[in-house]
């Protein structure tokens, strides 16, 4: 990746985590959200006509695993509540909205998301896989696109601006947050959040090692085969503090991530998103 392009990248999701404490309340023809409907937290990403962050909203939940939605109507419940929210502090309507799912789960899930966006009360224009949506921000012409999700690890390989593989394993957070339980011996919940505070992760590293090598390895298998020169870490997982040093490490590949990579695929979905419905 140039280096321009991460900046580029990092002051994006700067300027969204921004709005998402104060909105832009400004006239624009047109919004443009994405839905990102992950394992652990579902997200919600608005931009304005010029596809600048204008609002966002978030909310950590148990709608969906490995990839799936596993609670239909607990789905279509939060994405209305967090649409409505933003809906009033915006006094708008939103209407159009894109949304993704893990790699390769598009026959047997992209029903049930596309689902639940319409009953949600969006009109759905966009739906794509993880990595791909999450390149839309991040720009790669080369190299691979790893989404490390709470239930899966999406990867994306582009080659010369094309995507020419995509894959998805059934490792990410949740697998972390249960190493920490039995480590810990604290309840599962207990473990997602103790995960989460970032002034825990020097000290979880070593025990979450493992974990991190096996998603390492797994990244190994998938870009067997291409000329990989960059890895590109995106998805919540990817949060946790040098969890790029060990990949690097493992897989022998230049390793890098946004400040924050946790909003880098639900921005990709908005960006992706147009005013042309699906049928």
């Amino acid at each position: 990746m140039k280096r321009q392009s991460m900046k580029d990248c990092n002051e994006f999701v700067a300027a969204f985590e921004k709005v998402i404490k104060k909105p832009k309340r400004q006239e624009s023809k047109i919004y443009y959200t994405g839905i990102d409907l992950g394992t652990a937290c579902v997200v919600l990403a608005v931009l304005d006509e010029n596809r600048k962050p204008v609002a966002g909203a978030y909310r950590y939940a148990d709608v969906v695993r490995d990839g799936m939605v596993v609670d239909y109507i607990g789905a279509v419940e939060l994405v209305r509540e967090l649409k409505e929210e933003l809906e009033q502090t915006l006094k708008t309507e939103l209407v159009y909205a894109a949304a993704s799912l893990p790699p390769g789960t598009d026959e047997l899930d992209g029903g049930a998301i596309k689902n639940v966006v319409q009953s949600a009360g969006f009109e759905l224009t966009n739906l794509l896989d993880e990595p791909t949506a999450a390149n839309q921000l991040l720009n790669i012409t080369d190299g691979a696109v790893v989404d490390i999700g709470g239930g899966t690890t999406g990867i994306s390989i582009v080659e010369n601006g094309h995507v020419v593989k995509v894959a998805d394993e059934a490792t990410g957070g949740t697998h972390l947050s249960l190493v920490i339980a039995g480590a810990y011996k604290f309840p599962f919940e207990a473990a997602e959040t103790y995960k989460r505070n970032g002034k825990n992760h020097e000290e979880l590293l070593p025990t979450l090692k493992p974990v991190i090598e096996k998603i390492s390895s797994i990244i190994i298998q998938q870009t067997q085969g291409y000329n990989v020169e960059g890895i590109y870490l995106v998805g919540g997982t990817a949060c946790l503090k040098n969890i790029e040093t060990i990949i690097e490490k493992a897989t022998g590949i230049p390793t890098y991530k946004p400040t924050n990579p946790m909003f880098v695929t639900p921005l990709g979905i908005a960006i992706s998103c147009t005013d042309k419905v699906l049928t």
